[in-house]
C-alpha cells in the first residue's frame, strides 16, 4: 500500500483542525482595544494549540518521509492520532473561554497526553512494518523527548488542580521542546536519499 493517500488525508484533517480552532476566535462587538480583552485567553489558547498542531504536522511529515510503505495497522494508528488531534479545538476553546480553569486545563493535558501516546503507537506500527533495523528505528534511538513528554503531561494534569498556570507552563515547555523539528529523522532521511 502506498503512503501518499495517508499523508494527503492527514494533511487535510490537520488543516481542518486548524480552521476549526481559528473559527473559535469570535469577532468582538466593539471597535476599541477594550473589546479585545475578553479574547486574550482564547487567543493564547489558540496560539499554544496552533503550535502543538504544527509540531504534530511537522513531525508526522518527517515520520512518513522515513516510512517506505503503510499497512492496515499503520492506517488505524494514524486515525487514532488524528482522533486525538481533532479534539484539540474543543479543549482549546473550553480552556480559553474559562480563562484556563482547572478542569479544562487538565482535560487539555489529557488530550495532549493521548495524542502523544497515539503518536508513539504510530511510530511503533511503522517500525514494526519496516523492521528494527529500519531508517526510522535507527533515527529514533532512545527518543528521550518522546518519553519525557507524557511524564510532563501527567504532571501538568495533576498540577492543573493546584495551579493552572504551572500546568500551562508545562504545556508551553513541552511545546518548546518539540518546536524545532526532530533532526534525527531529517538526518536519517537525508542519509538514506544520498545512498
Amino acid at each position: 500500500m502506498h503512503k501518499s493517500r495517508l499523508e494527503a488525508f492527514s494533511d487535510g484533517v490537520i488543516a481542518i483542525i486548524i480552521t476549526i480552532m481559528v473559527l473559535e476566535l469570535k469577532v468582538p462587538h466593539g471597535a476599541d482595544r477594550a473589546a479585545l480583552a475578553p479574547l486574550v485567553p482564547v487567543f493564547l489558547g489558540y496560539v499554544l494549540s496552533f503550535i502543538y498542531v504544527g509540531i504534530y504536522w511537522n513531525n508526522h511529515h518527517h515520520l512518513f518521509q522515513a516510512a517506505q510503505r503503510v499497512n492496515g495497522t499503520i492506517l488505524w494508528a494514524n486515525l487514532h492520532l488524528l482522533f486525538w488531534l481533532s479534539l484539540i479545538p474543543f479543549v482549546t476553546g473550553w480552556m480559553g473561554e474559562n480563562h484556563f480553569a482547572a478542569v479544562p486545563t487538565a482535560l487539555y493535558g489529557v488530550v495532549l497526553l493521548m495524542a502523544a501516546v497515539a503518536y508513539y503507537v504510530l511510530q511503533c506500527a511503522i517500525i514494526s512494518e519496516h523492521g528494527r533495523d529500519s531508517t526510522l528505528a535507527a533515527a529514533l534511538g532512545t527518543d528521550w523527548k518522546g518519553k519525557l513528554s507524557p511524564v510532563l503531561y501527567l504532571a501538568a494534569i495533576g498540577l492543573a488542580f493546584v495551579s493552572e498556570w504551572l500546568a500551562d507552563a508545562i504545556y508551553v515547555f513541552v511545546a518548546a521542546l518539540w518546536f524545532i523539528p526532530d533532526r534525527r529523522l531529517a538526518r536519517a532521511i537525508g542519509t538514506r536519499e544520498e545512498k
